[in-house]
């Protein structure tokens, strides 16, 4: 049986790459950028946390979205706009402008994880959705690897707007590829009928239809527990996720006095370290637990505490100032943190009531990414009152110690939800 369905999770891991290279490319060059704007901690904070502004936001209306439109055209619109905001970066003569094409940015690229993850519930079977998952988000983490070095030599030799060129030219690339290739499972054609077969009878949801509006869809997610358990989780591990993708660089060349192609290969580390971890574990040893016949809710439930927990090595980074010892304790965290991104990206594709995929995904991923807006903007202000890192990176702690709870104590089994309809209906048979 060929595997086409592996081309499709290929082709969305390589836009993670792009997404992230476009995301991280300010955090490389913000050191130039705040120069040249002579810009305070705080002030540098909020310009990394722009492209959030939009890109959290729109992750509520972007799930019900693609659950009515389809990944396809949703995705090919969006591939296009991220691509003109990073060439507007490159070309603004000031701050302004500058914050305006990372909103712009965040509008882009909103899409592109609910889409994700709604494609891979369309095309892989439930027994391998865990490492098409992984495969996927652990790019977020080996393009900050490959990225910050290259993206750092970039500014070195070519300045800050050099480096905002070169992912434009890679978007529009991207943009070209996805547009080319990406289809529906029922009208690609170079899917053969044998693997179609083996996919809808795996669990596929291609054929799923959302019934109820948007809202009404959103307040009924939000009736059950289990959609907090994860909403709360996966903000908690959001916070330190965009400290550190924010940060990390200008934490390496501010506190620890490195230069920015130092920095650059200095963060590449944990991301390396991230990497690895969420392929190996958080994708495949996940998946082959269950296989083995262990019980997915207690595998899951499992691997997102102790991942978390190993995100609290961020309080060894807080109490030292060897940069080898800082990054050994960041990599701890990071690569702990990546195992629960690959598991809770996946629960919306075992609990989403039929045809909401994409809607609960936006919903958890609204959770996430309002922490890009808080996190960086939270460390600025933090260092500038108190001129280090230690408080920011305890700050983080407590707030994973929260995902903690809420993972153990309030995800309940990752068993379907039951529609609003159906749900109604039973109410109204048990009352009779």
């Amino acid at each position: 049986m060929k595997k086409h369905r592996w081309s499709i999770v290929f082709l969305i891991a390589v836009g993670v790459v792009v997404n992230y290279f476009d995301r991280i490319n300010m955090s490389i060059a913000m050191p130039l950028m705040q120069k040249e704007f002579n810009l305070t901690p705080g002030q540098v904070g909020i310009f990394l946390s722009a492209f959030a502004w939009s890109y959290a936001l729109l992750q509520l209306p972007v799930g019900p979205l693609l659950d009515k439109i389809g990944v396809k055209w949703v995705t090919r619109v969006a591939t296009m706009i991220w691509t003109a905001a990073c060439l507007l970066t490159a070309v603004a003569n000031g701050w302004g402008l500058i914050i305006l094409s990372r909103v712009l940015l965040g509008v882009g690229e909103a899409p592109y994880f609910p889409s994700a993850a709604k494609a891979v519930g369309q095309w892989v079977p439930r027994n391998e959705r865990s490492k098409a998952i992984a495969t996927y988000d652990a790019q977020s983490k080996l393009s900050n690897a490959i990225g910050a070095p290259i993206i750092a030599l970039i500014v070195t030799e070519w300045g800050w707007r050099g480096g905002f060129i070169a992912t434009a030219v890679l978007s529009f690339l991207y943009a070209i590829m996805y547009w080319v290739w990406y289809r529906d499972p029922h009208e690609d054609k170079r899917l053969t009928k044998e693997e179609y077969n083996y996919i809808t009878q795996g669990g596929s949801q291609s054929s799923e239809v959302a019934s109820g509006s948007a809202i009404q869809n959103i307040r009924y997610l939000l009736s059950k527990r289990k959609v907090w358990a994860v909403f709360i989780g996966f903000a908690a591990y959001g916070y330190s996720w965009f400290l550190f993708l924010t940060w990390l660089p200008g934490y390496l060349a501010t506190e620890m006095h490195m230069s920015i192609l130092k920095s650059g290969w200095y963060s590449a580390i944990p991301w390396i370290v991230g990497t690895i971890t969420e392929i190996v574990i958080g994708g495949w040893l996940v998946d082959r637990l269950i296989e083995k016949g262990y019980n997915r809710t207690r595998v899951s439930k499992t691997f997102l505490v102790i991942g978390l927990l190993f995100g609290l090595s961020i309080i060894g980074a807080a109490f030292t100032h060897s940069a080898n010892v800082a990054v050994f304790w960041i990599s701890m965290a990071l690569g702990g943190l990546v195992v629960t991104s690959a598991v809770a990206y996946s629960i919306p594709t075992f609990i989403a009531p039929k045809g909401t995929v994409g809607t609960l995904t936006g919903l958890l991923t609204f959770g996430n990414n309002a922490m890009a807006i808080v996190a960086p903007i939270t460390t600025g202000f933090i260092v500038q009152s108190t001129g280090s890192f230690m408080y920011a990176f305890l700050l983080a702690a407590a707030i994973l110690i929260v995902g903690i709870l809420s993972y153990a104590f309030l995800l309940t089994d990752l068993e379907p939800i039951e529609s609003a309809d159906s749900e109604t209906m039973n109410k109204r048979v048990i009352s009779q």
